[in-house]
């Protein structure tokens, strides 16, 4: 991953990777600025997803919102209860590419677009790996959630996510 990261800070690039880790610009960060343990548990909201047929879920968030904690996020934790997560608003919309590097628990993935409604879901990602996963294009926010509650939930593509933390103004 050293070699990702200075490409990306040569590069000018703003890239969120897993547990919410973030890359880029003056965020790089190599060696004696590691995480090492979880955080302390973050600032939390209520936000809410409703699916299609007018059912709604509701999850107590963290919400990171430094680069620190960004790039932090769920590391090293064991446990993410199925009614919490994890929320990263983005300061505009922008591709979001996570990994899973220091992340103990598998973590469902949801890409929240511009218009405040889930643009793609990865499912239970794999604890520790260092596969990218992408948005597959513009995110406003990364939510990350338990493995394996938004197919229990039925939570899917479209679905409405309502939150204060989506409301205030981008970047």
């Amino acid at each position: 991953m050293w070699d990702l990261r200075m490409c990306a800070a040569a590069c000018g690039l703003v890239v969120a990777l897993g547990g919410g880790q973030l890359i880029g610009t003056a965020h790089a960060q190599v060696g004696d600025d590691a995480p090492t343990k979880a955080q302390a548990e973050l600032p939390r909201e209520n936000l809410t997803i409703t699916g299609a047929n007018g059912t709604k879920h509701v999850f107590s968030v963290e919400l990171a919102t430094t680069p620190r904690q960004q790039r932090v996020g769920e590391m090293f934790r064991t446990v993410v209860p199925a009614d919490r997560g994890m929320l990263f608003v983005w300061p505009y919309p922008q591709q979001s590419d996570m990994w899973m590097e220091n992340t103990l628990v598998s973590l469902d993935i949801v890409f929240i677009g511009e218009d405040g409604r889930i643009s793609a879901i990865a499912e239970n990602a794999v604890p520790q790996s260092l596969a990218r996963i992408s948005s597959h294009g513009p995110a406003r926010a990364t939510l990350e959630l338990q493995g394996g509650v938004t197919e229990k939930l039925g939570l899917v593509v479209g679905d409405k996510v309502e939150s204060k933390a989506l409301t205030a103004p981008a970047g």
